[in-house]
């Protein structure tokens, strides 16, 4: 996987800096790198989780699903959502797939978002690299808090029944058989073959969303310097947390790829509670992953999704600061 990740970043290399001759270190040329690399791996990754996943639904039809995870008391799903999203290591984008898949199978829609929470938030990946940047304390909160985010956000959205603020189309994916293959004595190549129409079929939904939102995250990576953040949400600026999750909220990485960016601002002397605000505006609150939910989402519910993030997000980054 390592090599393969290495060819990719080199064929990226190569088409923005040898084909197309843009000068290395240029503002354009990083810019330009970043999308190819992201195009490339995202639609990859996309196209395989949802592959995936729906070959492993053809065996669970929608009332085994939603049996597990909508419980009679209503916060035991939350909290086994939140949970599945920790040993699901997707980041923002991939984890909406499942997310739709989750909605379709009629789950009660304030357990989808716990899992959306904390999918991309919180990975077995991110509290191996905080414990070994920031030691143990650090991993243990970050991955207390963002569970504690992900279940209390779920529960909020699902007290405020917001179920007809989910697009039509999702619920009319749920009123038939999904990609119409739950038959216990479905022959294997027939799972394939619905598995590859439902991928084909999301990807037609999402592919421009997707470009979009790279292209933002390109934009940022190539023309935004390095010690932004710093700059304007360093130790002293009693705004700091707040400017941390807006600067944030533009970006796309997972946890893992952002707790690197993390220690090099503990470097510059930000607080515990700024990185982590900012930490988890990029991987759960990610203009990327709005983009693409907006296919999902009509705009209240996606504003309500993003207002509840952002201000508990930004409660745990004070709170952090203030006992750190």
């Amino acid at each position: 996987m390592y090599n393969e990740v290495i060819m990719l970043k080199g064929f990226a290399s190569y088409a923005a800096f040898g084909l197309i001759g843009l000068e290395k270190g240029s503002r354009l040329g990083n810019a330009l790198e970043f999308f190819i690399y992201d195009v490339i791996k995202i639609f990859i990754l996309l196209s395989v989780i949802i592959f995936v996943i729906a070959v492993i639904r053809s065996y669970f039809p929608p009332e085994r699903t939603k049996k597990a995870l909508s419980h009679k008391k209503e916060f035991i799903g939350n909290i086994l959502a939140a949970l599945l999203g920790v040993v699901t290591p997707f980041c923002s984008c991939s984890a909406v797939p499942l997310f739709i898949g989750l909605v379709e199978a009629g789950v009660p829609l304030g357990v989808t978002f716990s899992f959306l929470i904390s999918s991309p938030m919180v990975n077995e990946v991110a509290v191996v690299l905080l414990w070994g940047l920031f030691g143990w304390k650090a991993a243990l909160l970050y991955m207390g808090t963002g569970l504690l985010i992900a279940i209390t956000g779920g529960l909020i959205i699902g007290k405020l029944r917001l179920e007809h603020w989910v697009e039509e189309y999702v619920y009319q994916h749920r009123s038939a058989p999904a990609f119409g293959f739950f038959r216990k004595k479905t022959l294997f190549k027939d799972r394939l073959r619905g598995a590859k129409a439902s991928t084909m079929e999301i990807i037609g939904r999402v592919w421009l969303y997707v470009l979009i939102a790279i292209g933002i995250g390109g934009f940022i990576h190539g023309y935004v310097p390095e010690n932004f953040l710093a700059r304007y949400a360093g130790a002293g600026n009693p705004f700091a947390v707040p400017i941390a999750v807006l600067i944030g909220v533009p970006l796309y990485s997972n946890a893992g790829g952002a707790i690197p960016i993390a220690y090099a601002l503990m470097e510059k002397g930000l607080g515990m509670g700024t990185v982590l605000a900012f930490m988890m505006s990029v991987t759960a609150l990610s203009l990327p992953e709005m983009i693409i939910l907006r296919k999902v989402l009509k705009p209240k519910l996606l504003a309500v999704f993003a207002g509840i993030l952002a201000v508990t997000i930004t409660g745990v980054g004070y709170i952090f600061n203030m006992v750190l």
